[in-house]
């Protein structure tokens, strides 16, 4: 059955690729055109992260697999590897040049769709053999693990949300797990390919288990044994996960909280419209899964070679889950309790399995005939009638012209299959109108993302002329080197390099959006999203000697402080209101004056902050700056206007949002913060070491009550000294003993240590497990296991001996 099922898998794999590439091709999307597939998080989250993983692999990175020093002036890494990068898959980026990141992540994401294809595949030929010797019987799986790869949640929301498909693989692997539990078999295997499914992307995987979890019980769950195995499995297998899973939890935990939205069902005509090819919406399941799959598994309650209770069972769990998706408390099951912050239905790639798994059903036990496929396309018709009642952009001319036309197709390749002779042409017909769809909804969805969602271009001239500013001005870990602004994504210092403020995950701390935004910091995505600060004063005290601006080049400073500074007294202070006076808090001097008639002396640097304007600011007739407030989701960073040059000039604003109040403009100079950080610069230590996972400074001599301070902030997981380290303003912080001359600090991502502990004793439980089988085989002989013969007999299953002349499947 091996060479049978690898052959089927492998079938399934290739059309989906092929049906993914041809559908970019047709959009001329990267990397077949000129059209960026960059859209939204992709490009500003994953292919930096991606470029991270590469300069980790080849050695090239500023921090290790706990610590990330580029971004956000030093953060935790765990946590992002664990949501981003865990999936095995992923590590094949660092086998492609840097500057082809884009490429590898495409490649990637093509090759998870292949593999989850051949997943379901391999899963539907255990779960039933119907005639083993019937080719049409093979085929039949690949087609449909090929349409259950190609659905709609994969090609238009996956497909720019790499580390989803990881679930996606996930889910048939799971299902085949919950067959190895119901017979009793691959005890020890079970929870590894747990733990990798939940190691490589726990959110989808959890979603995946549930969903796992039902298939086992329409499969029949038979006493409490078998119940008892299958959760002892997940449990094993998520233990085994944990030195992952509970960094990443506490990673949420410590983050900024974002934003949260409420969820409303979409409407069922909506819901309807998205069964077609060639649809595309954000806050609609897309339930796309071709034609064939959708005509056979409507045609399964009608087809009578099935047995009554496996039509209705399958058919039930296919409303059931569909029904799910609609309802508030399952919608907060399926989410871990939480409504997700954009698409409110990423748990349909379940559904679209279950689907399969239904059309399977009708498959495996004879090609339906003409009653069930008549049952069935009264059905899809309903479906399609009802879809036209919703909203007009739904479903256009294109979905229903495509859905008719495959429809016809399918209803012709189900007929020749029941035919001696005709599987081969059934094939192409069933396996023509599936890749047809989906490539028609690849190429669509390319088309509308760009339209609807923010768009970041594939690595190219500006990317490198950044890098290459980046990479001549580096001097780490003397100083910081930020890439700057404008801005290429939320994620520079990983995709260009440099050690600036900018940041953009799932897991950005709350003390390090709390920090900036005090010190004058700009954000986007509601505060997860952090951006580079362009402030001579912040530049001094985070140590970034060197700063690239897209219109000027590198412009490199000189005023600037060592990453550790040593401060009188104790870390007692609090932000107050106005950044200006933060940061000179901070800094320890008074550098600014803050004009009741927002008018600056002549000589000093003027600076505007207004956190919720939205519009442009200038400093006379200079050149506009662009502020991008509206808080909560976009907070407008402190930017430079320029210097006074002429007495009473003022700024002006144009565009809407609130318009700044008195303390807004911030006259900067420059003399006080030279002596403000040659002050400090006096104190500062002899010498400072930093690694991968932390700093060491040796410090002068003192007397009195000192703090040390490191220009990085205070997140969890920092420890100085043998104890958790404290907080200044915001930083990470150590008290300074009387004689005290050196001074070690060292990062652990929290969660690490409890969670290796639960994963030893998942390890041990299943090292146990292990020994245990031998020693019972070793004890007395366990006799041929007996299975009655029947057609719904797996493929995996023993089967009865039947002499010398039995032959395996054809």
């Amino acid at each position: 059955m091996q060479r049978y099922a690898s052959r089927a898998a492998s079938a399934a794999g290739l059309i989906t690729a092929s049906a993914v590439c041809a559908g970019d091709a047709v959009a001329r999307t990267f990397p077949f055109g000129p059209h960026t597939r960059s859209v939204n998080d992709l490009g500003n989250q994953f292919v930096p992260f991606h470029a991270h993983l590469w300069d980790l692999l080849h050695g090239r990175a500023d921090g290790g697999l706990l610590l990330n020093w580029q971004s956000g002036y030093g953060t935790s890494f765990l946590p992002d590897l664990g949501t981003y990068l865990s999936g095995p898959l992923a590590l094949l980026v660092g086998v492609f040049p840097r500057d082809r990141v884009d490429l590898a992540v495409y490649v990637v994401t093509v090759l998870r769709m292949a593999l989850a294809a051949a997943a379901m595949t391999v899963l539907l030929l255990t779960q039933r053999a119907g005639t083993p010797g019937r080719a049409g019987t093979r085929w039949g799986a690949a087609v449909l693990g090929a349409s259950y790869a190609l659905c709609g949640w994969s090609v238009i929301e996956a497909s720019y949300n790499p580390m989803w498909l990881d679930g996606l693989i996930a889910f048939p692997l799971l299902c085949l797990v919950g067959e190895w539990v119901r017979t009793g078999r691959h005890p020890l295997l079970g929870p590894l390919v747990v733990a990798v499914a939940w190691t490589a992307n726990f959110y989808t995987a959890y979603m995946a288990t549930l969903g796992a979890g039902l298939v086992l019980l329409a499969r029949g769950v038979r006493g409490w044994r078998v119940a008892a195995r299958a959760a002892g499995t997940v449990a094993l297998g998520v233990g085994l996960a944990a030195p992952v899973l509970v960094p990443v939890f506490l990673g949420s935990r410590h983050a900024y909280p974002g934003w949260t939205r409420e969820f409303r069902p979409a409407g069922w005509a909506e819901v309807a419209a998205r069964t077609l090819p060639a649809t595309y919406g954000f806050f609609t399941p897309a339930l796309f899964l071709g034609t064939g799959t959708l005509l056979l598994a409507a045609a399964l309650a009608f087809h009578r070679k099935v047995p009554a209770r496996e039509r209705w069972v399958w058919t039930g769990l296919v409303a059931a889950v569909l029904l799910s998706l609609q309802w508030g408390p399952a919608h907060l099951v399926w989410h871990a309790f939480a409504t997700p912050n954009g698409s409110p239905y990423r748990q349909t790639f379940v559904l679209a399995g279950v689907v399969v798994m239904a059309a399977w059903a009708a498959v495996s036990h004879g090609w339906p005939g003409r009653r069930a496929l008549l049952g069935g396309g009264l059905v899809l018709g309903v479906v399609a009638a009802g879809a036209a009642l919703g909203d007009a952009t739904a479903a256009t001319g294109w979905s229903y012209a495509l859905f008719a036309a495959g429809l016809a197709a399918s209803v012709g390749g189900v007929l020749l299959a029941r035919r001696p002779r005709g599987f081969v042409a059934a094939a192409v017909l069933l396996a023509g109108a599936l890749a047809g769809q989906a490539a028609a909804t690849t190429a669509y969805a390319d088309r509308e993302r760009p339209a609807r969602l923010d768009d970041y271009p594939a690595w190219g001239a500006a990317h490198a002329a950044r890098a290459a500013d980046v990479s001549a001005a580096d001097g780490w870990p003397r100083y910081r080197t930020d890439p700057g602004r404008p801005q290429l994504t939320g994620n520079d210092p990983l995709l260009v390099g440099g050690q600036g403020a900018g940041y953009y995950s799932s897991h950005t701390p709350a003390v390090l959006t709390r920090t900036l935004a005090a010190l004058g910091g700009g954000w986007t995505s509601n505060g997860r999203s952090l951006q580079s600060l362009d402030n001579p004063v912040t530049d001094a005290l985070f140590a970034v000697g060197a700063r690239v601006r897209g219109d000027a080049g590198t412009v490199r400073r000189d005023d600037v402080l060592p990453l550790v500074t040593v401060r009188p007294g104790t870390a007692g202070a609090r932000y107050g209101p106005s950044a200006f006076r933060n940061q000179e808090l901070l800094l320890g001097a008074r550098v600014y004056e803050l004009p009741a008639d927002g008018v600056c002396p002549v000589g000093r640097d003027v600076f505007v902050w207004a956190p919720d304007f939205g519009g442009t600011a200038r400093l006379g007739d200079g050149p506009a700056v662009r502020l991008r407030g509206g808080l909560p989701k976009w907070r407008a960073a402190m930017a430079p206007l320029g210097t006074q040059r002429t007495a009473g000039t003022r700024v002006v604003l144009d565009g809407g949002g609130t318009v700044p109040s008195a303390g807004s403009v911030g006259c900067l100079d420059r003399a006080r913060l030279s002596a403000a950080v040659a002050r400090l610069e006096a104190t500062a230590p002899v010498a400072v070491r930093v690694t991968s996972g932390g700093v060491r400074a040796e410090l002068p001599p003192g007397t009195g009550v000192r703090t040390a301070v490191l220009a990085a902030p205070r997140i969890a997981g920092w420890r100085c000294g043998g104890r958790p380290a404290g907080a200044y303003l915001g930083l990470v912080a150590s008290p300074v003993r009387p004689g005290q001359r050196t001074l070690d600090c060292t990062f652990r991502t929290p969660g690490l240590r409890s969670g290796a502990a639960a994963g030893g004793l998942a390890a041990a439980g299943w090292l146990g497990l292990a020994l245990r089988g031998p020693r019972r085989r070793g004890g007395a002989p366990a006799g041929p296991q007996r299975v009655s013969p029947s057609r719904h007999q797996d493929f995996t299953g023993a089967a009865p001996s039947r002499g010398p002349r039995a032959r395996g499947p054809a």
